[in-house]
């Protein structure tokens, strides 16, 4: 059973997943070279993406639990941290932080690619060592962008508040 302070954890990370392309492609660059990466892995776009999306809450969630965070402390959870997670966790280890519902159903979807792609094994597991790399990429380039303030959970989203890419309800 999820407690209210997990769903309010995977609430949090899964918005960070789904803003974070949107923050890297502010330099359209990035945008296509990520897209010719999926195409020549053989991961469709639309597919690739979202895995990126739900990878990227899965490791926030993942790195706010190894710092014993609870939902309303995530602002302080360095986005080095993160990448770390996306490339140090084992995929069944980032899978611990799933909820047993989800609120969005394109968030349930997409953690359901990414169990298959971790039951798969071969070429789904080469996808999602990829996805990885991907992943650490982006946020590695946000936290970049936020020098010289620390690149923590809440800088990320007041950068995503000024670049209109996200508005806080």
């Amino acid at each position: 059973m999820t407690t209210p302070d997990r769903a309010l954890l995977w609430r949090r990370c899964a918005l960070l997943g789904r803003i974070l392309l949107p923050m890297v492609d502010q330099e359209p660059w990035r945008q296509a070279r990520r897209h010719d990466n999926l195409r020549a892995w053989g991961i469709g776009v639309a597919e690739g993406e979202r895995l990126i999306e739900v990878f990227a809450a899965l490791a926030a969630c993942a790195a706010a639990e190894d710092a014993a965070l609870s939902a309303a402390e995530l602002d302080g959870l360095s986005l080095h941290a993160v990448a770390d997670a996306a490339t140090g966790k084992a995929d069944i280890e980032l899978l611990v932080g799933l909820p047993d519902t989800f609120d969005d159903p394109r968030d349930e979807e997409a953690a359901g690619f990414f169990r298959l792609y971790s039951c798969q094994g071969g070429q789904a597991a080469r996808h999602l060592f990829q996805l990885s790399r991907e992943v650490r990429r982006a946020l590695l380039v946000i936290a970049d962008r936020s020098r010289p303030t620390s690149a923590t959970y809440a800088n990320f989203f007041r950068q995503a508040a000024l670049a209109g890419v996200y508005h806080k309800p």
